[in-house]
Formats: C-alpha cells, structure tokens, sequence
C-alpha cells in the first residue's frame, strides 16, 4: 500500500559533513506581518499559535494571518509568554495578560493596578517567567511576583539579566558574575563567582547543568559545585559574536542566538554544530529572541521574523551567491563532492566551495568510471579533479554515459551529434571515437542487450539501434510509427529490470520483444503523469508534471512515500530533476540554486508517527458581525447574509491545505483549499453544517470540526410574515367572502330595485297609459261635447237666421223676440261653457291661470278663444262655440294676437297648444 507524507515541520539534521546543508527557512518580512522590525520575545500556545513581542504591540500568528494588537498606550512590548489560556506581556511600567474572547479577539488586562505602595523607576519588562502557581515578571531592577490575584515586588538590590529554573529553584544572574536564588521572596547569594566578574546574559538548565551564557566570553556549565568554560569550539564563535539568548529543544540541541552572525545549533550528543546566518538564508543576524515547538524554531530578528523547521530529513545547500546557478548533475570522488552545473564544475573543500578552472560552460553529466571523474560538457567530455582537468573528448554536448553490458572497457555516450565510443587505451588513457550511422543528438540511451541500444531524440521520438560486435557501427536502426506513441517530443527511455520501457506525454510503454511492437505498461499505471528521474533496480524515484511537483520514493514493493515539501518543490528545475545515491538512507537532488539532500530511513520513520493535525476556527463572520466562537449555532440574519466568512488555520504546519464539505439548504458541496479563510456568497436561507480538515498533501485528511449556522429566512418568509401571510389570507378569504356577499347582496338589491323599478315603469307606464288613455278619452269626450255644442249651436244660430229671415212670417212681434232671445240664450248657455270649463281644465290644469299670470289684460272671452284654439279647433268650429262669425272669429284672433305679442310668423294655435 502507497504511504504518503506531507512534511510540515523539520528539525535540523546535525551531522557533520564536507558541504554546508541547512534545514528550510521560512522569512517573514515586515511587509509579510505589517508591524516593526524588531521583535524581543516569542512564545507558541498549545495548537500551534505563535506570540510575538514587537516595537508595535503583541503580533499573533495563527498559520494563515498576522495580526497585530496594540496595548491601550501604545507602548513597545518586550516580553511575552503563554500560560495556559492566558499571554502575558511586559511592556514600559507596564505588564499584564492578554485572553481570547468569544469573539477570537484578545483582551488585555493590566495587573499594574495591583501593585501597592511602589512606584515604577522607568522599569521595562524584559522576562515572564511561570513557576508554580506564580508568574514572575523581570525588569533590570526589580521583579514582580504574580499569585492569587496579588502583586508581590521581590527585593532585588542588583540588575537582573536573567531569570532561570534550576534545581526546582528561581536564579537569578546579576552584574559582576554573581548568580542569586530566591529564598523567602527575596534574592541571596548562590554562587560566589567573584573572580568570575563576566557579564551573564543568559541562563539555561540543560542535563549537564547549568548553563552560563556571557555577553563576550562564551558560556559555562555550572555543574558538582564547579563552574567551568564549556565547549570551547563553539565558545570561540560566540566570543567573537556576542551571545544573546539561548535555549534548549529534544533530542539534546540548544540554539544560541548571536547579535553578530544569526543562530548557532547545538548538537550535544554528537558536539556538532551549524551556524545559520544571512549568507545561509536568515532576514538578519542579531537574533533578539527564540522559541522551539514541534520541530518549528522560530527566531524574532532585529529585522524580521524566521522560523527554521529542525530535525530535518531534507537539508539544503544554497548558493546565495548566485555564482553556481542550476546544478544538473553531481558526483562524490575521492570523498570530495562535485557539482556540475550551467557555469561549470564546482567542489567543496573544507567547506568552502571552490570552482574547477577551465571548466566555464554548461554542464549535462559527473560520473566516476574507472577510478576518474568524467564531466559531460557543452564543449566535450572532460577529466576532473580538483586541481586538474583534462580534456577527454572534443565532441559537443555529453548528455549521459552509459557502460555497455558484458564489458568492463566500453562506454557509450549520448552527445549532440550522435553516440560516442570511449575505451581506455594501453596507456591507460581513453580513446573516443563517434559511432558510424547516428547523426542526431541522443540525450538519453540504454541498452536491451549487449549489441541492442535504445536511444531517446529530443524531439523525434526513439530508436532500436543494433550495433555491431566492435561497437563502433550501426547495423540497423529501427523506427515506430506514431500510432505506438502518439506524441514523440521528449520522449524517455529506461531498462527496467531487463524491460525497455517508455515516458511519454504522461503515459507509460514498454517494448514487447515478442511482437515487436509498443504497448501500454500497466505495471506503471499506478504513475501516470510521474515521469521516472532515477532507478537502480532497486528503488524508483518519479516526480508529476503538475505545478506542485511532488515526488514518490518507492521500492515498487512495500516501501512507497510521497514528498511534498514547498521549499523543495519551489526549487526543482523543470524537465531536468537529478536524483544522486549516496548510500542506503542518503539521497541528494539537484536543484537550480543548489542541492537538497533526503534522508530516506529518517524520513520513513517521521512519516510513521506523522498525525495530521485537526484546524481551529480563528472566527466566523457575517456582513453585520463577529460572531461567539461558544456559540453551537451561528445565527445571521438574512440581510447579512449576502457574504459568510470563517478561518480555520492549523498553526504547526508549513502550508496547511483543507477540504471543506457544507451541506444544507442547497446542493451539497465540497472543496479542496490553500486559504484557511473561506467564503459562502448568496446562500439560501436554512440551516448548514460546515466540516473543515486539514489535508495532507497525500490526500489523507485529520479529524474535521464542525460547526453549524443558520440563516434567518427574509422578512417576507419569516414566521411571524407567515402567520401574518395566513391571517391576512384568511382576511382576503373573509373579506372576499364579505365582499362577494355583499356584492351579491347589492346585485340583489339592484336586481330587486330594478324589478321595482320596472314594475314601477310598468306601473307607471301602466298607469300614464291609463291616463293617456283617459285624457285622450276625455279630449275626445270634450272635444266631441265642444262639437256638439258646436253644431247644435250652430244648428240654433241657422235656425236663428231662418226665423230672422222670416221675421215676417211671425204673428207677434213679442213672441218673436221671446224666441230669439231663447235662442241667443241657448247659443250662449252658461252651463255649457262650465261643462267645457271643468272638462278643459281636467286636461289643462292650469291653462288659465299661467296664461293670466303671463296676460293678465286676457277677458274670459279671450280666455274661451284660446281655451278653443289650444283644442286645435278651427275658427269655423270656433264661431258657432262663441255664437259669432268666423269673420269674428278671425278679428278676435288677430285681436288676441296682439295681446299675447304672437308675430306674424308664429301660429297662434300652435303658441297655445305648447303653452
């Protein structure tokens, strides 16, 4: 089963070799943390966090963010520790504790308040010291004891340089060499080192002793009562470099921090050290403080921080210089390492390196055949030595060179024209000859047998070459068509074990002898897209093609582990990866400003007790609020919902990777992350649950958190908007209900109304038929009792007329007259104008009295002519009716006229009809 480990942390490997390799160092710039430059003390919490006292406050650093909190005056802060919950600092006449709230934010508290009847004399606090249940803070003049919530301020009458726990007891170092213990809350003697009179800067209890570190002399171990100078080599640089700190971490190594040439480590048990400065990789060499925590050493510079990852199986040389450039190949002769590279070849001599005059040019290959140093050059093939070089061949560009098999004399190589033949000579020098029939450049080549040759072109594929017995020939070169590998460029080449196999745009071949053809090698189906940069037959070394370059070590059997280490990755050069044996655990690649070298075993054996680490969450925030961390359910409303923020960090790894999965109200989703802080935009509202863990770089995942917030629904969909919704749905039902009721009751009532309405139309019509009816019937009956009345008066006045025309005719003048007058009398009968008056005015109702109101000076004589002519009756009918001519008529109609002002233009019967 394939093992894979993420490196995140290294420790310093110690042993003692002929070239200067380094563990990997992180630098942190000021523009990286955003505060000053200098930083005076360090600490690290229990998940990893890391505390630093700077010029401009207490930073913090949680693996993914720096962040900077100021005390409430400002002031330079010049100590930190952490103890438990709690960060304690010391600052200017100032010391107290910062905590964690809900929020993820610190808040500091003071304990200055505390102390009583004392006055600060310009104090600074330069040490926190936790012992028992007490915390002692340190100033060059006093130190102050912190228990129980009370302030006790210890007798000092010396400067203290330093506050130590040795033999279950608090020491303190003073000026003039004199150490002091404390008894009692005060300082007394403890070591009587009068003639000792060196300036003490540090202290540190080591198993030895007690170790005495001097601003200029070095350091002492206290030890049986005996206080001697200790390890006189490394006394030597620190003399000359003035110590400053010094502190101890597993496996027996103590870091000692310089103000002249950066940090020297300390291997005891094997009494080596190394020294990391700025030439070696560190921002600055005076080292103001220190702190160590799983296998992370972290310096506070005077400029900048650093953090060295000790105890480390991969180890680096860099050329700082830039001199060397890339390193394509390198070779150890005669226990001296070469280097070859672009600019020539190097080698390291009492650990400096040097460079190999004549040699300027690019370098493709070191190899040690027959007891000599053979360099593959841009200008030909040369013999190395340190202070020799010979030129062993003229031919152009020595790729690689290869021992031909069942011969111990004859090696072929690979240049940019073709294969060369080299064999040494009677003379014991080499003969080179070019190969008859290959004229194009071979970078890589291997044999399937003793006269077969595999060659790789650059960019035209590869080729079978059989050669002939002297191998200074082709015999044959056989080709393949581009259906075996579609892509020809920059194909490789590999005998393994005794199978020719193939790399080529990320997929595995092999040669099948029997059928003469190229197929698929599903043996190496497990490394598609790993490209194979080293194998002896025993272990295999592939690196994939994508940005991160990781590389698996495996032994294709049992034994199978990733690399991913970013400063390696940053550092491999591209399609050029060299991997050099030194023995059974060492390994060294090639890198383009330098080397790393990979202890295997030390690896393996990391990569079994390796756990990944479960993150923290740092904070969860929406666009109104922090929320509280103690919260089991984060609560946001939905206007500030539009952008969900949260950072989770896992401090103790180099470059922490996550995978985060949510699930809720959408469609659940999970990613792979290199930024701790996550974002969800525009969510639904509901519920979610969030898990986060932390990735290695093998895929594996450490125990996730989880946690849970829920978004509030909108307003519109709140419940109190829906209660409001089903009330005011019940209110439109009722109102609709009420509504159509009383529509329909106004329909009723119009429906009734109208039925009344008609019925009262039709009444009415009923009833103003009736009564034209009976109007029309009595016009009828008044105008048939005027006609009557008409022609029996006329009938009377004919006969009046006849009686006057036989006037003579009568015996008796008297009765005569008597007669005339009964006719007049009918003619003119009273009653008969009362009847027709009663009868007029039925129909007529007021006829008279508004043509009266209108003419007053109207006489009943014309009051009867217009009652007449309103009844449209002509003057013929008129005459006999007023028992005058039609002649008289028509004067008293012209007569009327006049009086009712009617002109000449206007009917007179027509005025009084529409009257």
């Amino acid at each position: 089963m394939k093992n894979v480990l993420f490196i995140v942390s290294f420790l310093l490997t110690t042993v003692v070799v002929a070239q200067k390799v380094f563990p990997p160092i992180n630098n942190y710039k000021i523009f990286d943390y955003k505060a000053a430059s200098q930083n005076w003390g360090m600490t690290i919490d229990g998940q990893g966090g890391v505390y630093i006292a700077n010029n401009k406050g207490l930073l913090y650093f949680n693996g993914e963010e720096w962040i900077l909190n100021k005390l409430p005056n400002s002031t330079i802060i010049r100590s930190v520790k952490v103890v438990g919950d709690k960060i304690y600092t010391g600052s200017y006449e100032e010391f107290g504790y910062w905590k964690k709230n809900e929020f993820g934010y610190l808040d500091y508290t003071s304990l200055t308040y505390l102390i009583t009847n004392y006055t600060f004399t310009n104090e600074e606090f330069w040490q926190i010291l936790p012992y028992k249940d007490a915390i002692l803070f340190r100033s060059f003049s006093t130190v102050y004891s912190y228990q129980n919530n009370r302030i006790k301020v210890l007798d000092v009458d010396f400067i203290v340089t330093d506050l130590e726990i040795y033999d279950q007891q608090i020491l303190a170092s003073g000026g003039g060499g004199k150490i002091f213990k404390l008894e009692n809350d005060a300082f007394i003697p403890y070591l009587n080192l009068t003639s000792f009179n060196k300036t003490i800067i540090s202290m540190l209890a080591i198993p030895e002793g007690l170790l005495v570190g001097t601003k200029l002399d070095g350091c002492f171990l206290y030890s049986n009562g005996e206080l001697v100078e200790w390890n006189p080599n490394l006394n030597e640089v620190l003399k000359k470099y003035q110590l400053n700190d010094m502190i101890s971490y597993p496996d027996g190594k103590i870091a000692f921090g310089t103000i002249k040439k950066g940090v020297y480590l300390l291997d005891t048990y094997k009494n080596t050290f190394i020294n990391l400065d700025r030439e070696t990789g560190l921002q600055n060499n005076t080292v103001l403080s220190m702190v160590h925590d799983d296998n992370q050493l972290w310096l506070g510079l005077d400029n900048g921080i650093d953090k060295i990852r000790t105890n480390a199986p991969i180890t680096y040389y860099t050329d700082f210089s830039g001199a060397v450039g890339t390193v394509y190949d390198m070779a150890y002769f005669e226990n001296i390492l070469y280097l070859g590279s672009n600019t020539g070849v190097y080698y390291f001599d009492n650990d400096q390196l040097n460079f190999v005059d004549g040699t300027q040019g690019h370098v493709w290959d070191l190899i040690t055949i027959d007891g000599e140093l053979l360099a593959g050059h841009n200008t030909g093939t040369f013999k190395i030595n340190k202070n020799s070089l010979a030129q062993v061949s003229t031919v152009s560009g020595g790729y690689q060179i290869v021992k031909v098999p069942e011969n111990n004399s004859i090696y072929l190589q690979g240049t940019y024209v073709g294969i060369s033949k080299f064999k040494k000579n009677l003379d014991n020098k080499w003969d080179v000859e070019a190969i008859e029939g290959i004229n194009f450049p071979v970078k890589q080549l291997c044999f399937e047998s003793s006269n077969i040759l595999w060659v790789a072109h650059p960019y035209k594929g590869f080729f079978r070459i059989i050669l002939n017995n002297t191998f200074d020939k082709v015999l044959e070169t056989q080709t393949f068509n581009t259906d075996a590998i579609p892509n020809n460029y920059n194909v490789k080449v590999y005998n393994i074990k005794n199978q020719i196999v193939f790399y080529a745009d990320g997929i595995w071949y092999r040669y099948n002898t029997i059928t003469n053809t190229i197929e698929l090698f599903n043996e190496f189906k497990e490394f598609q897209s790993e490209e194979l940069i080293y194998n002896d037959g025993e272990t295999f070394w592939f690196i994939n093609n994508d940005e991160n370059k990781e590389i698996v070590f495996t032994d294709l059997r049992t034994r199978s582990f990733t690399i991913a280490e970013s400063t390696l990755q940053k550092r491999l050069i591209p399609d050029a990866e060299n991997v050099i044996r030194v023995n059974d655990s060492i390994f060294t690649l090639t890198l383009n400003d330098g080397f790393a070298r990979i202890n295997i075993n030390k690896l393996n054996e990391q990569l079994n007790k390796y756990i990944i680490p479960a993150p923290q969450l740092n904070y969860f925030k929406d666009d109104q609020r922090r929320h509280s961390l103690n919260d089991t359910l984060f609560k946001i409303k939905n206007k500030a919902s539009e952008r969900i923020i949260f950072q989770v960090s896992a401090p103790n790894l180099d470059k922490s990777r996550y995978y985060y999965t949510l699930k809720g109200n959408t469609k659940e989703t999970s990613y792979y992350t290199d930024n701790g802080t996550i974002s969800f935009q525009n969510l639904f509202y509901g519920t979610y649950q969030v898990e986060v863990a932390t990735v290695g770089m093998d895929g594996k995942h450490s125990l996730p958190i989880k946690f849970y917030f829920d978004i509030a629904a909108p307003w519109y969909l709140s419940l109190a908007s829906r209660i409001l919704y089903v009330l005011t749905f019940i209110g439109v039902i009722f109102l609709v209900r009420t509504y159509n009721r009383r529509k329909l009751k106004r329909k009723q009532k119009k429906f009734e109304e109208k039925i009344n309405r008609e019925q009262e139309e039709h009444l009415a019509k009923l009833e103003k038929d009736k009564l034209a009816k009976e109007i029309k019937l009595k016009q009828k009956e008044l105008t048939s009792t005027t006609l009557n009345i008409a022609k029996k008066n006329e009938v009377i006045l004919e006969l009046k007329n006849m009686m006057v025309m036989n006037k003579d005719k009568f015996t008796s003048a008297t009765r005569y007259g008597s007669f005339i007058k009964k006719l007049d009398k009918s003619v003119n009968n009273a009653e008969d104008w009362k009847r027709f008056e009663v009868n007029f005015k039925e129909l007529h109702e007021d006829f008279f009295e508004r043509l009266l109101k209108e003419f007053p000076k109207l006489t009943p004589k014309d009051l009867k002519m217009c009652a007449y002519l309103k009844m449209n009756l002509s003057s013929k009918e008129i005459a006999p009716l007023m028992g005058i001519s039609i002649r008289g008529v028509e004067i008293h109609r012209y007569r009327l006229r006049k009086k009712l002002a009617i002109t000449t233009s206007e009917y007179l019967s027509n005025f009084l009809i529409t009257f």
